[in-house]
This record gives C-alpha cells, sequence and structure tokens, in this order.
C-alpha cells in the first residue's frame, strides 16, 4: 500500500529538534510561519504545527490551527486507520488539550506515532490505544484541492505552449503542447536515433491528452513544489518550471522571495511564500523571469513572445490572488470565546539533561523499522514485502520477544507503557497542543 503524499515530508523533518538556549530551529520556525503564525519559536508546542505544515506542502488543506484537536474535524473518520492516517489523542485530564500526528503502525495495545515536538522533536513514539481520541483521513473534496489548482495552471500553460512546432531555431527542437521530442522520448524510455526520429515526431504529434498531462505533472508541477504553494504563486512557478526549468524556477522563487537561493525548495522557501505578499512576490518573480529572457542567445528571435507570455502569466495569476479576508471570522480569532488548547510557551528545559530513551520508545523503534525499511529492502533484494506483511512480521516479532524472553519482554511493555504514557501526561506542558 502506497503510503500519502505527506509522509514523505513527514519522513525528511525525522530528528529535526529544538534548540538549547535561546536560538531556534529554523525548520521548526518555518513550520509556524507557513501555517500563518509568524513570531513563534521552537519553545511553543508545535505538534499541529507539523502535521498542518506537511499536509499544506502537498497541496491538501490542513486546519491551519496550533490547536491538536482541530484535526478531530478535519477530513472524515475511519475506524480502520491506514498508514499515515491523522491521529488525535487525548493529553492529561483537560479535555482542551491533546496530540496528534501521523500513524505509522499499530499492535493489539499501541499505537505507533511519527510525530512533531515529542520529546523536543519529529520522532516516532509508541502511544497506548486508550489515549486515542480518533483517526482521520483526507476528505475526497479536500485531496481534490490540489488537483484542481493543478488543472488551473495546465490550461494556462498549454494555452501559453500551443500546438506543434518545429523551428530549427528552437534549441528544443520539435515540440507538441509544450512537451519536446526528448522529453516524450524519455516519457517512454525511447532512445533517440536517427532510424526512430521520424516515427517519434510523428507520435509525438498525436500525443494522448491523458499523457500531457501525466508529464506535466510528474517532471515540472510535483518536483517543482507547486502544490504546497498558493494557486496565484503556483501558477506562475509552474509556468516558469515548464520553460526555464525546474531548477532554475526554484532559484527565481528564491529570489522573489528574499531567502536564500540554493535552488532547494524546502520550510524555509515554503514559509516566505506563505508569509509573502502575494502581488509583490509576482511582480518580483515576473521581473525576474524578464531579466532571464533577455539575457539569452535566442531572444532576438523569440523575445517578444517570451515577455508577453510573462505579462499574460502575471495577468492569470494575480487573477488568483483571493479578496482579503476578514479577521472576525478567521478561527484564530482572539475574541473567541470557549475551551481551547492554543500552545502556549513551554518552559526552559536547557539545563535538564534527557535519557536516551526519551527519543522513542522500543516499539516505536521496531515496527517503524520494519514497516519503512523492510519494503525497501525487499525492492533491491528482489522481495516482495509489502507495508502490511511488514506490520504482521513486526507484529509476530513483538510476540516472540514477549514469549522467549520473559522477564525482558515484560520490562520493555511496562516500560513502553510508561514512555506513552509519560509523553502525553506527565509532560504535558513540554510536550504538545
Amino acid at each position: 500500500m502506497q503510503q500519502p503524499s505527506w509522509m514523505a515530508e513527514a519522513w525528511r523533518e525525522l530528528g529535526q529538534s529544538e534548540l538549547a538556549g535561546a536560538t531556534h530551529n529554523p525548520r521548526i520556525v518555518a513550520m509556524f510561519d507557513q501555517l500563518g503564525h509568524p513570531g513563534q519559536s521552537d519553545e511553543t508546542a508545535w505538534c499541529a504545527a507539523f502535521v498542518g505544515a506537511c499536509l499544506e506542502r502537498v497541496g491538501i488543506s490542513s486546519t491551519r490551527s496550533l490547536r491538536a484537536r482541530s484535526y478531530l474535524d478535519w477530513g472524515t473518520p475511519t475506524d480502520k486507520p491506514a498508514s499515515g492516517a491523522i491521529v488525535v489523542l487525548k493529553r492529561g485530564s483537560n479535555p482542551a488539550q491533546g496530540h496528534v500526528g501521523f500513524l505509522v503502525g499499530m499492535t493489539s495495545t499501541h499505537i505507533v506515532v511519527l510525530g512533531g515536538n515529542q520529546s523536543n522533536a519529529v520522532t516516532v513514539a509508541a502511544f497506548s490505544r486508550d489515549l486515542v481520541l480518533g483517526f482521520r483521513e483526507a476528505a475526497a473534496a479536500r485531496a481534490s484541492n490540489a488537483g484542481d489548482k493543478f488543472d488551473v495552471a495546465l490550461r494556462h500553460v498549454l494555452a501559453m505552449e500551443g500546438g506543434w512546432t518545429d523551428d530549427p531555431h528552437d534549441p528544443g527542437g520539435p515540440t507538441n503542447k509544450g512537451i519536446t521530442l526528448a522529453v516524450y522520448a524519455r516519457e517512454r524510455n525511447i532512445e533517440i536515433t536517427s532510424a526512430n526520429f521520424a516515427e517519434l515526431k510523428s507520435d509525438l504529434r498525436a500525443i494522448p491528452d491523458a499523457l500531457v498531462r501525466s508529464i506535466y505533472e510528474s517532471r515540472y508541477w510535483q518536483p517543482a513544489h507547486c502544490q504546497a504553494l498558493r494557486p496565484s504563486l503556483a501558477l506562475m512557478h509552474f509556468d516558469a518550471g515548464v520553460n526555464h526549468g525546474v531548477g532554475a524556477a526554484a532559484r527565481f522563487l528564491q529570489e522573489a522571495l528574499g531567502v536564500e537561493i540554493d535552488g532547494e525548495i524546502g520550510p524555509i522557501t515554503l514559509g516566505a511564500a506563505r508569509r509573502a505578499d502575494p502581488c509583490e512576490a509576482l511582480a518580483k518573480y515576473a521581473a525576474i523571469r524578464r531579466r532571464r529572457y533577455r539575457s539569452l542567445p535566442h531572444f532576438w528571435r523569440f523575445g517578444r513572445g517570451w515577455l508577453r507570455r510573462v505579462d499574460a502569466t502575471l495577468g492569470a495569476a494575480t487573477r488568483l490572488i483571493p479578496p482579503p479576508i476578514d479577521p472576525i471570522s478567521t478561527e484564530e480569532n482572539p475574541f473567541m470565546t470557549g475551551p481551547t488548547d492554543a500552545p502556549t510557551a513551554k518552559p526552559d528545559t536547557t539545563n535538564q539533561a534527557k535519557g536516551w530513551w526519551q527519543s522513542m520508545t522500543i516499539w516505536g523503534t521496531m515496527l517503524t523499522a520494519l514497516t519503512t525499511v523492510l519494503p525497501l529492502l525487499g525492492v533491491v533484494l528482489g522481495v516482495s514485502i509489502t507495508p502490511e506483511l511488514a506490520e504482521q512480521i513486526g507484529q509476530d516479532i513483538v510476540l516472540a520477544i514477549q514469549a522467549v524472553g520473559g522477564l525482558i519482554g515484560t520490562l520493555m511493555a511496562l516500560f513502553g507503557r510508561a514512555r506513552a504514557t509519560a509523553l502525553l501526561q506527565a509532560k504535558s506542558p513540554h510536550t504538545n497542543t
């Protein structure tokens, strides 16, 4: 079973932790920024920020709240959660507090969660099933938002690219609907030779719309992280990725946002994109593209068309900017009343020593390794090991340890239960919202 796209973002953050003292981990701070909560530090409880940022990066709307229990109203409930489902847990006796993360696996007594702010870091940890408030999965309507955004951007790009061209001055060579012959051949795993050149050109002229869509999504939209951007900036960035290349577009985006230009779009770039004034960001992006076009050797022939494309893209993207939202109606309105588990600053724990066991529990380590590493090793070794099979192997090993290990198995079980409870109860101001 393929894991949801947001799990790749979550695993990428594994090991990110709070920094001691007055400094703060910029990747954690960027999670708050990305959800529209600037000015936070890694001393603010951030489990919901971690979940929300991972969802938003792949184009899935989160609750954009810093309250863990806000995810009890996200998506749809499920009694048969799969890996990657969102799990909300209680924390202590306060009905307004909670913890949220992504489900990795389950045993008969515990669930294994990949989450942020677990022992002040992104870790995998086991929690008692008794603490679970609910499992949630992405609703179809929410999941389709990313597709709608892509469709809008794709229609624009196809309008800009036009149909068949075979201009000898065009370095891209034969092109149809913006798909060059080289890209088309790579998609089909065919090497272009003098013998098949004419046939490939003929096939490119008749390229199916479904294949066009697939190429644009897999080779441009997803690698450029367009799904994690607002629709207006996503359209501009997607068009740039198609016309300039994904790597160049990443640098253009970072220059427009005023962040470090390294060509790698991560949480800092995405956080800056969410904070940026959309009109200003689009104007800067368009200016960078115009400058780039003017530096190209073929500007004398294609320059007017390129500049018209920038102007048309800027206009289309600007029209996607929504009107200002009335702050009185927003979820985070400070005048709203009622119980809340909004985050509070956590006490300074710089001088408190931590044991090795605070990073993750024995159960979490075992099941995570088996459910994520074994399938990958299976591919390398040519053996089919599904996540379901890996989880079953993990549970079998746990049972074997309990049966054979005797005292050791008992101590491990007690330790796992104590650790899970401690995360949510004994260290409540230290854990999450």
